[in-house]
């Protein structure tokens, strides 16, 4: 059976997302991040990514890591990708064209999209009081998606998915990166094609799964 070594409440949300869609058994080792604990390397810590039997998995120390069939893979999107890939059905790509198109849209979204993204999830209290600084950042980040948000805003005002009209790993993976900034509003409401495509990727059961789980979970 596949297992993923990571919490949900990380980037393994995108490899248990994926597993919901396929309809594929998963067990889940849930592998905290070391910085959310206050001495990771304490007798009795929880398992987390400087634990000695989980570096000796993973000398990167970072999740999430499936393990399947012997292979042992590290980084979310490789994940995905190549699950996808395996196992074949509407998510996987259908030729070389459309796999070629699955990595694309993955990885301009891991460049280009997701640094920015983490900063707005990290900084942004909607409602909240916060240092001028950390509204500064948040702008910021915001205005450097703007030209990247465009092109995802291009493409989705002229197809209702990323590759082949239909659902695939890429749009799941996408997507998540994006849940990153989705809270900054001054930012989405500019992409209404963007909004009501992350909209319906998230209205998925698969993604309604993963979130319980994630929800579940300690935060």
């Amino acid at each position: 059976m596949l297992t993923i070594h990571g919490v949900t409440r990380s980037r393994a949300s995108r490899v248990v997302w994926l597993c919901h869609e396929l309809g594929l058994p998963f067990r889940q080792v849930p592998v905290i991040q070391a910085y959310r604990l206050g001495n990771p390397q304490a007798p009795g810590a929880a398992l987390n990514t400087r634990s000695p039997a989980f570096l000796a998995l993973s000398p990167a120390g970072t999740i999430p890591v499936i393990e399947d069939d012997g292979l042992v893979l590290s980084e979310s999107l490789a994940c995905t990708l190549y699950l996808a890939r395996k196992h074949g059905g509407p998510l996987a790509p259908a030729d070389a064209d459309e796999d070629a198109l699955m990595l694309q849209w993955s990885l301009y979204a891991a460049t280009t999209i997701e640094p920015e993204s983490l900063t707005i999830q990290m900084l942004h209290r909607p409602g909240q009081s916060q240092p001028a600084e950390n509204a500064t950042l948040v702008a910021d980040a915001a205005e450097r998606l703007v030209r990247p948000m465009k092109v995802l805003e291009d493409r989705l005002s002229r197809h209702t998915h990323l590759v082949g009209d239909r659902f695939t790993v890429a749009d799941l993976n996408v997507a998540e990166i994006l849940r990153y900034a989705q809270g900054y509003g001054a930012l989405m409401q500019q992409f209404p094609a963007v909004q009501a495509w992350l909209s319906a990727c998230q209205t998925r059961d698969g993604f309604r799964q993963m979130w319980a789980a994630r929800e579940a979970e300690a935060p």
